[in-house]
């Protein structure tokens, strides 16, 4: 914990995952408020910084960033955290607990500086300055073309994470054979090979659950067909095993497909933790699905095929910081929802990386030309994310690697009658459950 002045710090700065970048520049720039720079920082990142009574946050998607200002007599008094909880601990430790509730912590959004003037009662409301503008809509409509930009910029990212490790430190994937986590899968393999260092560091840690788990057979067949049968680690978990509620408390948050997913991979983690004590790093492919658009427009009476195209990542941030149905408490898109992964991950001492949700990967997303490649049809947006991601895959490591259909995590992990019985079908029992964390 820092205390300085009247600002209370507590994130973790190993928390950070900085790529080619130092941890004095990317801490200087958001000091400074310097856009530009802060858009160079590579990586997943929360940071906050002080320069007198003018306080700047910062974050990318893969690390969340919550706020809290707390009220004393001689002023202001800011608590920065990843969690609710924590900032309720704090509040409590300075005398300050009855002035919390969940509702009155802020999340920081990701791609944006924050500046919070700490100048006592009216306490101004913060600004946001966007600093990650992606130019859309600028590669040509070509899946090749398209496939070796996005991946090799992946890649690119996965190059720079593995370089900032000990090269016999094991490399836990999350794993159910689809899509994303399958790319990653084949290209950490070829980086590590192409390395020089020993593939033998990986697993793939898949989740099974129930009696017909299409995740386990998924996860078998396309590491039989890339022929990497041996990196394959079935994580069972009896389905009473897995709560919901427990996920809720993980992931301070009420949202059922959040909750669902997070319930899957808290469960995951834990029989994972069970077996390797010291195990460190994670990767997984959260952030694929938004970065192209792969989500069933259908199962959303508020979206429309127009409104995922039209605007600039939707699924990423949601509606945007200006709009009304913007949270404050939560922002929006992943933005919100990309706790689901990072907070189990955190809360059992692991350090995960998530490269598909790194501003330099969602950048080369937004340039592909969507509405060209697809002429406003829902099927055919649907089955782009394959194709691209296949195409580049192949130009990259020479894997001509398997397309599943798509699924969601909660869902292959599980059979449906094991999913039915574990998770209630309305919003409102997660609802009541967050809403009993802070009595």
């Amino acid at each position: 914990m820092e205390l300085v002045d009247r600002v209370v710090n507590l994130l973790d700065p190993q928390g950070d995952i900085l790529l080619g970048t130092s941890v004095e520049a990317a801490h200087a720039a958001v000091r400074r408020g310097d856009i530009e720079a802060v858009r160079r920082i590579c990586g997943q990142f929360a940071i906050c910084e002080q320069a007198g009574k003018t306080i700047r946050m910062a974050r990318s998607i893969g690390r969340p960033m919550r706020y809290f200002l707390a009220k004393r007599a001689e002023g202001p008094a800011l608590i920065v955290a990843e969690r609710m909880d924590e900032i309720a601990q704090q509040l409590g430790r300075e005398g300050l607990a009855d002035q919390f509730h969940p509702s009155y912590t802020r999340m920081v959004p990701a791609h944006h500086v924050l500046e919070l003037q700490l100048v006592g009662c009216p306490d101004p409301n913060p600004t946001l300055t966007r600093f990650f503008a992606p130019e859309r809509n600028r590669l040509p409509a070509d899946i090749d073309s398209i496939g070796a930009a996005y991946i090799g910029k992946l890649a690119e990212v996965c190059d720079r994470w593995l370089a900032t490790m000990n090269p016999d430190e094991p490399i836990g994937v999350l794993f159910s054979g689809g899509v994303d986590s399958g790319s990653l899968l084949v290209l950490i393999d070829y980086l590590l090979r192409r390395r020089g260092q020993s593939p033998a560091r990986l697993k793939a840690f898949t989740l099974v659950t129930g009696a017909d788990s299409s995740d386990g057979s998924q996860a078998a067949e396309f590491l039989r067909r890339i022929d990497r049968d041996l990196y394959l680690e079935r994580i069972e978990v009896r389905p009473e095993e897995l709560s919901w509620r427990e996920a809720i408390r993980v992931i301070e948050d009420y949202k059922p497909l959040d909750v669902q997913a997070a319930t899957m991979g808290l469960a995951l983690l834990e029989e994972v933790r069970k077996r390797y004590p010291d195990w460190r790093y994670l990767v997984d492919g959260d952030g694929a699905d938004e970065n192209l658009k792969d989500y069933p427009i259908e199962e959303n009476p508020e979206l429309t095929i127009r409104s995922v195209l039209g605007n600039r990542m939707l699924y990423q941030e949601g509606w945007g910081v200006d709009a009304v149905k913007h949270s404050l408490v939560y922002s929006g898109g992943q933005s919100r929802g990309h706790v689901r992964t990072s907070a189990p991950a955190s809360q059992l001492g692991f350090v995960g990386f998530s490269p598909y949700a790194l501003p330099d990967v969602i950048e080369v997303a937004e340039a592909i030309p969507f509405v060209r490649l697809t002429d406003w049809d829902h099927e055919r947006l649907y089955g782009l994310k394959g194709a691209i991601v296949a195409s580049g895959v192949r130009q990259i490591t020479g894997v001509e690697m398997p397309i599943f259909d798509k699924q969601r995590f909660q869902r292959g992990a599980a059979d449906p009658d094991t999913f039915e019985r574990l998770f209630p079908a309305k919003e409102k029992p997660y609802r009541q459950t967050f809403d009993d964390l802070f009595k």
